[in-house]
């Protein structure tokens, strides 16, 4: 039953496991902090430590989502900016991408039955928690910058702890299916290691 269950998730994306984050009151001084977080609009810059490992990993990454993205220059301009703003919240690029592909299918206007949008199926409801009511849920880095933040928020609350981190993402804590899935569309297609031998 967990193999049909997984290979229906790979076939029908943007089926049932759109996120629907849960509304719960937060703190005056963690509504600030992730609207600073948000708002954090520091110059885009390269996440890869050096051009070698964003050549490596560009490449790979893209030949994975060519299927999906089909446009060369759109799907580059997606995992750069998968990689930064994953980087730049202290979360795995690959883990992000499992994510989206769960969410939404790598479908930019993907909305869900309970109104998620995007990319990574972001509620309406953040923009208003932080305070940022002119922000678009459909604009590449917005999207990436609030599913990346909302997650590192997640993680934070659960100590770390993915598994209900990823509960939290989807509304669906305590339950398996949804970071079974996540954690298999990770593992599965998007785990990367890089081949470079390090030269003393």
């Amino acid at each position: 039953m967990r193999r049909v269950t997984l290979f229906l998730a790979f076939l029908l994306p943007l089926s049932a496991f759109a996120g629907a984050q849960k509304y719960e009151p937060l703190a005056a001084s963690v509504q600030a902090a992730l609207s600073r977080s948000i708002a954090d609009q520091a110059p885009p810059k390269s996440s890869f430590l050096d051009s070698m490992e964003a050549i490596d990993w560009l490449s790979e990454m893209s030949r994975r989502l060519e299927k999906r993205i089909t446009d060369r220059e759109s799907r580059l301009e997606f995992l750069r900016a998968v990689h930064y703003e994953a980087t730049r919240a202290g979360l795995d690029p690959q883990l992000v991408l499992g994510l989206i592909q769960v969410e939404s299918g790598f479908k930019k206007y993907a909305v869900s039955s309970v109104g998620a949008r995007g990319f990574m199926q972001v509620m309406p409801f953040w923009i208003k928690v932080i305070g940022r009511n002119d922000d678009n849920l459909f604009h590449l880095r917005t999207n990436l910058r609030y599913g990346c933040t909302i997650l590192r928020h997640y993680l934070d609350i659960e100590q770390g702890d993915l598994y209900r981190a990823l509960g939290r993402y989807n509304g669906s804590l305590g339950q398996a299916e949804y970071p079974n899935l996540v954690r298999g569309a990770w593992h599965k297609q998007w785990m990367y290691t890089s081949n470079r031998v390090a030269w003393r």
